[in-house]
């Protein structure tokens, strides 16, 4: 172990099993044309639709920068559609986009669980959940330590 310790050894192999998943992920939904990003995207606005582009960026894993790209390519593609009321620009999916992810999102979610289903027991898998929400939890009040 050298001069890691326990937590710094567990941070380091999420990071490498997050790269992994989402490596595998992002070929696993080139079969409907899909990244991981625009999945989750798509699967967010799904949920809270309609939805601003501010609303969106906070729920989702890309940069303010990468979700205006994302938002344009996805409008290009015939996925989602921004409406202007007033002052507030929303976003909602179209039905194309609802099409793909009745399709992707049960072949998807299987092909996730699977990562954990085919090594834990489902009580290693509730106890590894109630641990990583305790932990996420934490990180979310969490403050960087002074200088």
């Amino acid at each position: 172990m050298r001069n890691n310790t326990i937590g710094s050894l567990i941070w380091l192999r999420l990071m490498r099993f997050t790269n992994q998943s989402n490596q595998m992920s992002n070929e696993f939904l080139k079969r409907f044309d899909l990244t991981t990003a625009q999945f989750d995207t798509l699967m967010q606005i799904r949920i809270y639709q309609p939805l601003t582009q501010m609303e969106l960026a906070d729920k989702v894993t890309v940069t303010q920068g990468g979700i205006s790209r994302m938002l344009a390519r996805l409008e290009k593609e015939g996925y989602i559609v921004r409406k202007q009321d007033w002052k507030t620009k929303t976003i909602s999916l179209t039905a194309k986009a609802e099409a793909i992810l009745e399709q992707a999102m049960p072949e998807q979610l299987a092909f996730q669980t699977s990562f954990f289903d085919d090594v834990l027991s489902e009580e290693e898998q509730k106890i590894l959940y109630t641990l990583m929400t305790r932990v996420h939890k934490h990180s979310q009040k969490k403050e960087l330590p002074p200088e």
